[in-house]
């Protein structure tokens, strides 16, 4: 304990990751799931954990069908990382339309699987947790709900690493950018990693090439 904690009796939370903003970033607002459970936004569903947070609605019928079905297909290539040490979390931006059984339909109308989880709750809350994860900085960006639902925010608490993807990339490129906030491994598994993502491009690009060539 340092001298300013012991004068003001501030006692560090030794629960939560060193790294972590914890919940005084985050805020520990209640939401509830599509399952209808209540769960802390910091202390349930981001502490010490791997998650993709996005933001959608299911009235959309604009960027988050396809955004939603992205996300799908990534978690089917994650396997069964996603529930163990990946989480998914896809929260409404219209809170007022999507309740709980709202959004269990739309999961289930996605295929979504264990370890991802669809979220309302309190507009204040929800707002607030948005311009936290999301902000642009700019009003009339940050009050335009649509500036919100292509983005898949990607973000490792344990390390307070960071990143985002556009939810219109292809699923493996949502999957490739997880390890963008995970530990930096051994140079050797690296070289192994790339030479093997390089043959998938190769390979695709090849059979994307002969595919034009068929058409044409």
């Amino acid at each position: 304990m340092n001298r300013r904690d012991l004068l003001t009796c501030v006692l560090p939370d030794k629960s939560r990751p060193g790294a972590s903003m914890g919940p005084e970033f985050y805020t520990n607002a209640v939401l509830h799931t599509h399952e209808n459970k209540p769960v802390r936004f910091y202390d349930d569903l981001i502490k010490g954990k791997l998650t993709l947070i996005n933001f959608i609605y299911t009235g959309c019928m604009k960027s988050c069908p396809r955004s939603t079905g992205n996300l799908a297909k990534a978690q089917k290539l994650l396997g069964d990382r996603v529930g163990r040490d990946i989480f998914m979390y896809s929260i409404t931006l219209k809170p007022e339309e999507d309740d709980p059984e709202t959004l269990r339909d739309y999961a289930r109308s996605h295929g979504a699987r264990p370890g991802w989880l669809f979220l309302t709750g309190n507009e204040y809350d929800l707002t607030t947790i948005r311009f936290k994860l999301a902000r642009w900085d700019h009003p009339m960006l940050d009050f335009d709900l649509d500036q919100h639902t292509g983005m898949v925010r990607i973000i490792n608490d344990t390390l307070n690493q960071w990143t985002m993807c556009p939810t219109h990339a292809a699923p493996q490129q949502i999957v490739d950018a997880v390890s963008w906030v995970e530990p930096t491994k051994p140079f050797a598994v690296r070289l192994r990693e790339n030479y093997k993502t390089q043959a998938r491009i190769d390979r695709e690009t090849r059979d994307a090439k002969a595919r034009g060539a068929w058409r044409a």
